[in-house]
């Protein structure tokens, strides 16, 4: 697969795993209007707002989020909107409608990223992993020798995989935003520490890369309405 973007598709960045997001900015001219969120929409007992959600279905069952701390670039998450946290407690339309919005994700996520395979992956209760009680499919864009073997499972089931204790985090240090006029930088940036170790992306970085998916999403979208129709 080519690494060089046709006229008519946007690209990511790839000169480094850790910055997911391009560094030009994005034409917001060019960008869908704003998304309309179902109300009160959350992931497990997290609330969610537009600058980190980038998709909702056309049944508006299910939505699509960009990942606090993605395992490798490009990692989202895809989440029915009722809260329920296994698969087996959703109705039938809502497994459809979480499956096609997989699909329809994928597809633009390995345009996007140059991707040469996907993760798929669900961690159907605590047991299995699951950290948030609440449905989510893992979406990771992969490319030859991005991590060896198995790797990347070992990292969804460690430490840096643990989404609730990722998202407490976040959850906190807006709490202490909100009772403190400013932050110190090291506070708010995201991708690799000074150590190597893997910290949190700030609200700017996730809200950039929503905007650019939730645009692509849009071009596939039409695009496949136009192949319908013609």
């Amino acid at each position: 697969m080519s690494d060089s973007p046709n006229n008519n598709t946007t690209t990511i960045n790839k000169s480094s795993s850790d910055s997911p997001v391009p560094k030009n900015d994005i034409d917001l001219q060019k960008m869908p209007p704003p998304l309309k969120l179902p109300p009160n929409l959350t992931f497990g007992p997290f609330p969610l707002n537009a600058s980190q959600v980038f998709h909702i279905s056309r049944t508006t069952l299910t939505y699509a989020l960009v990942n606090l701390r993605p395992l490798l670039p490009g990692h989202t998450l895809i989440c029915p909107v009722r809260r329920v946290p296994r698969l087996s407690q959703l109705t039938d339309r809502e497994t459809a409608d979480l499956f096609l919005t997989v699909k329809r994700v994928s597809r633009t996520l390995e345009r996007v990223y140059h991707a040469d395979a996907l993760n798929v992956a669900v961690q159907d209760g605590a047991e299995a992993g699951q950290s948030v009680n609440h449905v989510h499919v893992h979406i990771i864009p992969r490319r030859r020798g991005d991590v060896e073997g198995d790797e990347i499972y070992d990292r969804m089931d460690g430490k840096e995989g643990n989404l609730g204790r990722v998202w407490e985090e976040f959850w906190s240090l807006q709490k202490r935003r909100g009772e403190r006029e400013e932050m110190p930088e090291k506070e708010i940036q995201g991708g690799p520490d000074a150590e190597g170790k893997r910290v949190n992306r700030s609200e700017e970085e996730m809200r950039r890369e929503a905007e650019l998916l939730r645009s692509e999403m849009e071009k596939d979208n039409e695009e496949n309405d136009d192949a319908a129709t013609g």
